[in-house]
C-alpha cells in the first residue's frame, strides 16, 4: 500500500489548522484542528479542489479578493518552490447555532511546498491560523486611524507588503495600488531613495527610525509632472509572540515647511509655522495614543514623573492619581517588581530596553483580575534639545498567549506520558545529534536496551549498530525538508539479532513543529513485522500454489461466499465459456446458462446456500463458440474453523457426450418397445421369445434408471442381452428391422463401452502416480506400433523416418511409453492433409535434464492459441476424423506424473511438432 493511508491519522491528529494539498490543488487530507476551526466535514473536503470545498462566499465583501490571492499564493509556490505566507484574508464560517447565517472569521494562510526525493513537489501544506480577534482588534484600531490628518500604514513580513494604509497615507500617492504590495513594488521610487533600505535595517534591528523632511520625487498619474515632497516620520517595529512581523509607519508631508524654510525672506515665519505644526503634531499623537488599546505612558525627569498616560493604561491602575505624581509613588508595586531600575537605567544611558513576557502582580480591578499578568513593552528615552527628557512607555498584555503558550507545553508533556504508555513502539528524536528525549517500554524491548542507556542519549551512541544502515539519512532528510518518511519491511541489524540474521519493521519518520513552524524533533513509530512478514510469505506462496494448482485442473471450478456469489472461477470455466473475470464474477456465470436451465439452476443453487447443503444440477453450458453442452455442476459447502459458513466450493464437468448418448438409449429403447410390440401381432408362435424380449425391455429400463450413476454394470448386462436377442429373433423381413435396430444398439453399447473404458483409463491414470519405469529400447516400441498401425498407414500412404540414434533407451513405464508413441503417430496419420501423404518424423535428443522425443507432421495443423485445448479432456479440434478426445489428454498425464512434459509447436495448413520431455 502507498503507505500513505497509514499517515492519515498522524496528520489528522497534527496541531493546528492544516490542509494537504496535490499539485493539482485537489485536497488530499484534513486535520481535525482545520475541521474545528472552519465549522467543516472531512467528507465536504477530502477529494475536492480547494477552490470548490471553499468558492467565493457571498457575505464576505473580500471573497473575490481573498480567492484570487489564494490562487496566485498556490501559483507561486508550485512555479518557486518556495514557502508563502499571505496577509490576512477574510473567510466566513457557517454559524453552528444559526445555519443560514455566517460567523466573521480572518485567516493568515501559509503555503509550503513538500517535495519527493527528485525535487518535484509531491504536496503543498496549506496552514491558517485564525486571527480574528488580532484583525478586529486592528480594525478598530485602524478606524482611529482612518480620522487622524497623519498618514499611517502598517507594512508586514520582510519584504514589508501593505497590509494598512489610511486615507491621508493614500493621498500621498493617487492613483497607486498598494494594499497586497510590496512597498517596493507599490512606489519603485522609494528604492533609489534609500526608503526600502531604511525599511529593511528597522526590520533587521529592531530599532526604531525617525526621518526627519525626507525628500522624494513622486510619480504623478495621468501625464503631470513628478511632484517633490518632503516627509518626516517614524519607522517603528510591531512585534507577535515576541517576534517582529511588521512595521507602523507615522509620516508627514513637511515639504510646505521645507519649502518656506528654504525661501530667505519668509524663514521667521517657516520657524514659528514648523513649532506651531509640532505642537499640533503632538497633540495629535496625543489623540491618537488616547484610542490605541496599547499602554502609554510619558514620563519626564530623573524621578519618572508621569507626564501622561493613555486611558488603556489608566485602566490597569483604575483610582489612582497617576499624572503628575512620580513612578515609585503613584505605583509602588512597580518600584518592588524591578521597573523602576529599568527605568533608571534607561534614562541615565538612553539605550532602549525591549521587555519580552515580563511578570506583573496585580491587585484585582474591573478590568482585569488578581493574579500575575505578562506584558511585552519598550522603555526608550526621548529628547529635547538634544538632551534626554524623559522615558516613552509602549506596552502590551500578551497574558492569554504566554498562558496558551504553558497549556501548549502542558499538553506536549502530557503527550509524552500517552508516548510512554503507548503499546506500539514509540520515542522522539531532538536536535540534529537526535538525542532519544521520549522512549517507552515497548521501543526499549524493540531496541534490546533499556531506559536508562537510551534517555537522554544522542541515539546512533547509544545504538552504534544502526550507525551504518542508512537510518540517519533518512532522519536528516525529514528534517531538511519536513515531509515523513514511512518505512514497510525495512531490514534493520540490531545488537540482539544473531550473525547474517535481520529483522522487518515498519516505521514513520514523523516531523514535529514548533509554533514557528520549523521542524523541532522527530517522532519514530516503529512494529517489528518479521513474523507477521514471513507468515503472509507464507500465504501468498501457498494461494499461488492453489491458484496455480485450480487453473490447471481437468474441470472448472468455482467458490462462493456466505451469500451465494462467486468470488473465484478457474481459467478452465473462462477457457470454456469465453466469459471474462467481470462477467462472471458475482452471480454472472448464470448468464452463461441456457435460458431455459438458468431459472432452475439459480434456483437449486440459492437454495442449497441458504440450507448450507450440497449442490448438484445438470443444465445446458454456453461454450465460447455459441454452442451448448450439457454439464454436471456439484458443490460442498465450506466452513471456517470457528464453524462458520464461508460458502460453496464446486465443480462444472462437461458430459455433453454421455448426456446424448443416454438420449439416444432412451430412444433405442422406445424403437426396442414398438418392435417387441409388433413382433407379438405378427407371430403368437414367439409368445417364449416375447417374454424373454419383455423381461430384458424391464432389464433396459432399469438400465435407463442407473445409467448415469453405474455405467459400465448397466452397458455390460445390455450387451449380453442384445447378444441374446439376436439368437432367438427369428429370419425373415419382419426381423430385418429389428436386426437393424439390433445394430443400431450395438454401436450405441459400443460407443458407451469405449466412452467408460476412456473415463476409466483417465481414472486409472490419475491414480498411477507411482507407475515403475525402466529403460525401454525406443526402436522397439515404436516398431512394434507401427506393426499395429500397418492398416492406417497403408489406408493414407504414410511414410516413417526415425533419427533416434542419440537416445537408443528412455526411461519410462514401458506400457506408457508404447501408449505416448502409439497417440501421436496415430493422429499423424488420422489428422494428415488431404491434398499430400502424411510424412512423419520421429526423432531424440537429450537436452539438460531431459530426454526429448519428437513427432513431427505435414498434416492440418492446428489454430493459432488453441494449443491449451488440445490436451484438454474430450477436446477434439477437428470432428470430421472419429475419435475420443483423451489420447493427449491422458499421454499429458502419463509424462507429467514422472516429472515431465509436453509442448506443441504448429503452423495451420503445414503441420504440427509434438515435444516429448522425460526426465533422465
Amino acid at each position: 500500500m502507498t503507505d500513505y493511508a497509514a499517515l492519515l491519522p498522524v496528520f489528522n491528529a497534527l496541531p493546528g489548522a492544516n490542509l494537504l494539498l496535490t499539485p493539482q490543488l485537489l485536497i488530499e487530507a484534513a486535520s481535525n484542528d482545520y475541521l474545528a476551526a472552519t465549522l467543516t466535514q472531512r467528507e465536504q473536503l477530502v477529494g475536492f479542489s480547494i477552490f470548490e470545498a471553499f468558492p467565493d462566499h457571498p457575505a464576505s465583501y473580500q471573497a473575490l479578493s481573498a480567492v484570487q490571492e489564494l490562487q496566485a499564493s498556490l501559483q507561486q509556490v508550485l512555479a518557486t518552490g518556495q514557502p508563502h505566507t499571505m496577509l490576512p484574508q477574510r473567510y466566513d464560517v457557517p454559524n453552528p447555532h444559526a445555519p443560514s447565517l455566517s460567523v466573521e472569521r480572518y485567516w493568515q494562510p501559509r503555503n509550503l511546498p513538500i517535495p519527493d526525493e527528485q525535487g518535484q513537489i509531491r504536496h503543498i501544506l496549506h496552514t491558517v491560523t485564525d486571527v480574528t480577534e488580532q484583525v478586529q482588534e486592528r480594525g478598530n484600531f485602524y478606524q482611529i486611524f482612518e480620522h487622524t490628518p497623519a498618514a499611517i500604514c502598517i507594512q508586514r513580513g520582510p519584504e514589508h507588503r501593505y497590509e494598512y494604509v489610511n486615507c491621508a497615507y493614500e493621498a500621498f500617492f493617487p492613483g497607486r495600488q498598494l494594499l497586497g504590495r510590496t512597498v517596493a513594488e507599490a512606489l519603485p521610487e522609494t528604492v533609489e531613495a534609500g526608503i526600502v533600505a531604511l525599511l529593511d535595517r528597522v526590520y533587521q534591528t529592531g530599532e526604531t527610525y525617525f526621518g526627519h523632511e525626507l525628500p522624494l520625487m513622486v510619480a504623478q498619474p495621468d501625464g503631470h509632472p513628478p511632484r517633490q515632497m518632503y516627509f518626516t516620520f517614524t519607522y517603528q517595529t510591531y512585534r507577535e509572540n515576541g517576534a517582529i512581523v511588521g512595521i507602523s509607519t507615522f509620516a508627514y508631508d513637511v515639504a510646505e515647511q521645507v519649502l518656506l524654510r528654504q525661501s530667505a525672506e519668509q524663514e521667521r515665519a517657516t520657524a514659528l509655522a514648523a513649532v506651531r505644526r509640532q505642537a499640533e503634531e503632538r497633540e495629535m499623537f496625543y489623540q491618537v495614543f488616547e484610542q490605541t488599546p496599547a499602554l502609554v505612558q510619558l514620563l519626564r525627569q530623573p524621578g519618572h514623573r508621569i507626564a501622561y498616560v493613555n486611558p488603556a493604561y489608566q485602566a490597569l491602575f483604575p483610582g489612582h492619581q497617576l499624572v503628575g505624581r512620580d513612578l515609585a509613588e503613584a505605583l509602588p508595586e512597580l518600584a518592588t517588581q524591578g521597573f523602576v531600575t529599568l527605568l533608571n537605567n534607561v534614562y541615565q544611558t538612553g539605550e532602549t530596553y525591549v521587555g519580552a513576557e515580563v511578570p506583573l502582580t496585580l491587585a484585582a480591578t474591573a478590568t482585569y483580575p488578581a493574579g500575575t499578568h505578562y506584558f511585552n513593552f519598550t522603555y526608550q528615552a526621548y529628547r529635547e534639545h538634544g538632551q534626554i527628557a524623559g522615558v516613552s512607555v509602549f506596552a502590551y498584555n500578551v497574558t492569554e498567549q504566554v498562558l496558551a503558550r504553558r497549556q501548549r507545553e502542558a499538553e506536549r508533556l502530557r503527550l509524552h506520558k500517552v508516548f510512554a504508555q503507548a503499546p506500539v513502539a514509540i520515542c522522539v528524536f531532538e536536535g540534529p545529534d537526535y538525542v532519544l528525549d521520549v522512549v517507552n517500554q515497548p521501543m526499549s524491548q524493540m531496541l534490546g536496551r533499556p531506559l536508562p542507556q537510551l534517555l537522554g542519549q544522542p541515539f546512533f551512541e547509544a545504538m552504534p549498530e544502526l550507525a551504518d544502515q542508512g537510518l540517519r539519512l533518512l532522519l536528516d532528510e525529514v528534517r531538511r525538508t519536513g515531509v515523513p518518511f514511512v518505512a514497510r519491511e525495512q531490514e534493520i541489524r540490531l545488537a540482539r539479532h544473531q550473525p547474517h540474521e535481520a529483522g522487518l519493521f515498519d516505521f514513520v519518520y514523523q516531523p514535529l513543529r514548533d509554533e514557528y513552524n520549523k521542524v523541532s524533533a522527530v517522532i519514530c513509530v516503529a512494529t517489528e513485522v518479521t513474523t507477521q512478514a514471513a507468515a503472509r510469505r507464507v500465504v501468498e506462496q501457498r494461494e499461488e500454489s492453489f491458484r496455480l494448482m485450480a487453473d490447471n485442473a481437468p474441470a472448472m471450478l468455482w467458490v462462493t461466499d456466505a451469500d451465494g456469489y462467486c468470488t473465484y472461477l478457474n481459467q478452465p470455466w473462462y477457457a470454456f465459456t469465453g466469459q471474462t473475470e467481470a462477467e462472471a464474477l458475482g452471480m454472472g456465470w448464470v448468464s452463461a446458462v441456457h435460458p431455459e436451465d438458468a431459472p432452475a439452476a439459480g434456483r437449486a443453487f440459492m437454495e442449497a446456500n441458504a440450507h448450507r447443503i450440497p449442490f448438484h444440477c445438470l443444465y445446458r453450458l454456453r461454450r465460447h463458440d455459441g454452442q451448448y453442452r450439457w454439464a454436471i455442476d456439484s458443490g460442498q459447502p465450506r466452513f471456517t474453523q470457528d464453524g462458520e459458513f464461508a460458502g460453496i466450493v464446486g465443480t462444472v464437468i462437461d458430459v455433453h457426450e454421455q448426456k446424448l448418448a443416454e438420449l439416444a438409449l432412451q430412444r433405442l429403447t422406445l424403437k426396442l418397445r414398438s418392435s417387441r410390440d409388433q413382433a407379438q401381432a405378427l407371430n403368437t408362435e414367439l409368445q417364449a421369445t416375447n417374454g424373454q424380449l419383455m423381461r430384458t425391455n424391464v432389464d433396459l429400463d432399469n438400465f435407463i434408471y442407473t445409467a448415469s450413476h453405474d455405467l459400465k454394470a448397466p452397458i455390460t448386462n445390455i450387451e449380453g442381452l442384445l447378444y441374446m436377442l439376436r439368437d432367438e429373433l427369428p429370419l425373415g423381413g419382419q426381423a430385418t428391422e429389428a436386426a437393424h435396430l439390433m445394430g443400431m444398439m450395438q454401436d450405441s453399447v459400443e460407443r458407451f463401452k469405449r466412452t467408460i473404458e476412456h473415463l476409466t483409463d483417465v481414472s486409472r491414470l490419475q491414480q498411477e502416480h507411482d507407475q515403475p519405469v525402466t529403460e525401454v529400447v525406443l526402436r522397439e516400441v515404436i516398431e512394434d506400433v507401427q506393426l499395429d498401425l500397418t492398416p492406417l498407414r497403408q489406408q493414407v500412404g504414410g511414410q516413417v523416418e526415425l533419427d533416434i540414434e542419440s537416445c537408443s533407451t528412455i526411461i519410462f513405464s514401458p506400457k506408457n511409453l508404447r501408449s505416448v508413441v502409439y497417440n501421436l503417430l496415430s493422429n499423424a496419420f488420422k489428422y494428415h492433409h488431404p491434398d499430400r501423404a502424411p510424412q512423419v518424423r520421429i526423432s531424440c535428443r537429450t537436452e539438460g535434464s531431459y530426454q526429448i522425443l519428437e513427432v513431427q507432421d505435414n498434416g492440418l495443423g492446428i489454430e493459432p492459441g488453441r494449443e491449451d485445448q488440445l490436451f484438454a479432456m474430450f477436446q477434439r479440434l477437428h470432428t470430421h476424423v472419429e475419435g475420443s478426445g483423451i489420447g493427449l489428454y491422458m499421454v499429458k498425464r502419463m509424462v507429467e506424473n514422472v516429472g515431465g512434459k509436453i509442448t506443441v509447436q504448429s503452423q495451420p495448413g503445414e503441420g504440427s511438432v509434438f515435444a516429448v520431455y522425460f526426465k533422465r
